[in-house]
């Protein structure tokens, strides 16, 4: 194992970027709970696992013969932590779905002021937007989103993405809409998924302000948060299988909006 990491050391430190990029970019494993040795550790193994799959005939320009690197190597290794990085982000962006998600009916529900830290997206956030963000994980996890995500995500990226084709006119072209297209989807998903609440709320606060002006004498405002908030969670409760299969579809989607991105992208370097 040794001696095949020594003789491949450039590859290996190439591997070795991409994935602790991503690592430290993706939601769970980037919390400062998770001591940086584990990580240093899960890019290791995970860079010697990708080793023999990894396609590196577009980096032997930039290789000695004797298998030390150029100086135009770091440029090459800094451009895969790039692509790390745009992995891991992307990652984030999925679950900022379902975080945004309860950030929308929080106002709502009377649950906007109760923002604490949350770890795994490691922010300021509402306790719905926390909520469904810790099911979207164990989701994540359950379904071996994860793993696929490692294993075949990421041979699926060294075949197909390099910095060479980043830089691209065209790679660049395809990252920038990429990218915007995950954004524009964070949005879709998250307003589908807050929606029903949303909608159910607005009409129980349009029915307590036509309460309060026909009986004045109502004091509507003392009963009105307690019921957002138990209609609320009857809500959650009532949808949340339904909740669950929109939470897999979305990361299905998501997935393969991810594979058609490597799809575009040739093993030589260019863009199909």
């Amino acid at each position: 194992m040794l001696e095949e990491i020594v003789q491949k050391a450039p590859l290996f430190l190439i591997i070795c970027a991409r994935c602790f990029a991503m690592v430290m970019t993706l939601p769970l494993f980037s919390i400062r709970s998770v001591s940086r040795i584990a990580k240093l550790a899960l890019t290791g193994f995970m860079a010697y696992i990708l080793l023999p799959h990894f396609n590196f005939n577009a980096y032997m320009p930039f290789l000695f013969n004797d298998g030390a690197f150029s100086l135009e190597f770091i440029l090459v290794v800094a451009g895969e932590v790039l692509i790390g990085i745009i992995a891991g982000f992307f990652v984030n962006i999925i679950f900022s779905t379902f975080s945004t998600a309860g950030q929308f009916f929080a106002f709502q529900m009377g649950f906007s002021a109760s923002e604490v830290y949350d770890s795994l997206s490691q922010v300021e956030n509402p306790l719905m937007g926390q909520f469904f963000n810790f099911i979207a994980m164990l989701i994540f996890l359950q379904q071996g989103w994860a793993l696929n995500l490692f294993s075949k995500g990421l041979i699926a990226s060294f075949n197909s993405m390099n910095v060479f084709s980043i830089v691209q006119a065209a790679g660049r072209k395809e990252i920038v809409l990429f990218m915007t297209k995950s954004l524009t989807l964070l949005f879709r998903d998250a307003f589908i998924i807050a929606l029903p609440i949303m909608g159910t709320l607005l009409l129980v606060s349009i029915t307590t302000g036509i309460l309060s002006k026909a009986a004045p004498q109502m004091n509507l405002m003392s009963e009105g948060f307690p019921i957002m908030i138990l209609l609320s969670f009857f809500l959650i409760f009532s949808l949340f299988n339904s909740l669950c299969d929109f939470f897999v579809s979305s990361f299905a989607g998501s997935f393969h909006e991810l594979e058609e991105l490597f799809s575009k992208f040739q093993s030589g370097g260019g863009i199909k």
